[in-house]
This record gives C-alpha cells, structure tokens and sequence, in this order.
C-alpha cells in the first residue's frame, strides 16, 4: 500500500489548491497530476496500462455526460477539469490496493448502513435520486465479483465528494434534470457512480482476457494483482 500512499495527499492538496490557488491553480493541479499519472503509467505492465486506460475512458465520458450533458453537477469554473479524469484512475488504483485489506463484515456494514441512511433521507424527501444510487451499489455488491472493491470505493468516493463540495471545487444540482428526482449536496450515494466505473473497467479487462491471454492473463484477477510491487 506504500505504493499509493501519495495519491491522497494528492487529492487533498490538489483540490485545495484548485480552489484556494487563484488562476493558476487548476493549470498547476492539472500538470502535477498528469504528471504524476503518467510516471506512474510508464512503471505499470501492459496489462495494468490496459486496466488504466480504459478506466480513464469511461470516466472521461462519465465526466462529459453526468457533467456537460446532464448536468447533474457543475464545476466551479463551468468546466471540465482536466486533472478529474486522471483522478478517477489514481482514487481507482487506491481502490485497489485498500480493499484486499478489507473484512467480508465491514462490506456487509458499508451495504447495510448506505441502504438504511438512503432510506430515511427518501423518506423525508432530502435525496431521492441516491435511492438509484445506492441500487446500483446493493447490486455490485450483492451480485459482483469484487465485493471489497465496490465497498471500498463506495466509501472512498464519498470521502472526496465531501471533501470537494465543501471547498466548493464543484456542486451538485439540488434537482435531477429531466427525472423529478432530489438530491444532496453531495448525494449520500455518490459512491455508486465509482462502482458503475470499476464494473466497466473489471468487465472490459475480462473481456480482453478471453480476446487477448497473454495482455490481460485470465488467472490473474485484479483485486489480487493490486498487490504487486509497482513502484514509483
């Protein structure tokens, strides 16, 4: 896990930064993680760059839609940053490396406290739209093959989704377009949006390992994988 230890101190700073840095302080976050990103990709095997590009696709265009298109919510300068989709890929990767550490119950405690805290926030009317947030999550977690992962990334997303709302770095849209649906800001659920990336990318790299063996091994799953020795 040493190995990712930078990458929070880099989503800490970097949206502080962002935020807090005036005119420069997006073209410098941008340029430090790129950076950082592509270091990091040049130690990678073929197969974890396989893993990480397709994870930067999907969510460069789940950025475009959720963002641009349907603006379910803006960032604070009506853009698309261009270090968030790298980002994805870093919070992805220390994904990846905390969730072989993690409990069968502490899963099972993530499912059952996000299912209960939705649930009452629906019932008063605050969050609506996580109710099909957290469905997406329950049935990752209820149905997929890496339980930890979903559970792990559901809490780490909404660590940073606080984090980046209350500096204000971008802010959720009180109501769905186009739904009838309400929402927080940021939804409880926003995790469920990171398991709908991960199930993207673990389905994709199955796929190239039926197409492509020797890229992407078969016998090598990607939550067990996490633990070899990439080093920056």
């Amino acid at each position: 896990m040493r190995t990712f230890f930078p990458i929070p101190l880099l989503i800490i700073t970097g949206l502080a930064v962002d935020q807090l840095a005036g005119a420069w302080g997006q073209s410098l976050v941008v340029a430090v993680t790129w950076l950082y990103f592509l270091v990091f990709l040049r130690r990678c095997t073929v197969s974890d760059r396989v893993m990480m590009g397709l994870c930067l696709v999907y969510a460069s265009i789940g950025e475009v839609l959720l963002s641009l298109v349907w603006r379910v919510y803006d960032y604070r300068l009506g853009n698309l940053p261009l270090f968030v989709p790298p980002g994805h890929v870093l919070l992805f990767l220390l994904g990846l490396s905390i969730a072989p550490h993690v409990a069968p119950w502490a899963v099972r405690s993530i499912a059952i406290l996000a299912a209960l805290v939705v649930a009452g926030l629906a019932v008063t009317g605050r969050d609506t739209f996580s109710v099909l947030l957290v469905s997406v999550f329950l049935m990752s977690v209820v149905f997929g093959r890496e339980r930890k992962l979903y559970a792990t990334m559901f809490v780490l997303a909404l660590a940073m989704e606080l984090y980046g709302t209350w500096l204000g770095n971008w802010h959720w849209s009180p109501r769905v377009a186009q739904t009838g649906m309400v929402t927080l800001n940021p939804p409880v659920a926003a995790g469920a949006f990171y398991c709908a990336l991960d199930l993207l990318v673990m389905w994709s790299m199955r796929g190239l390992s039926h197409l492509a063996p020797t890229l992407v091994p078969l016998h090598a799953p990607l939550i067990v994988r996490a633990h070899h020795p990439l080093q920056l």
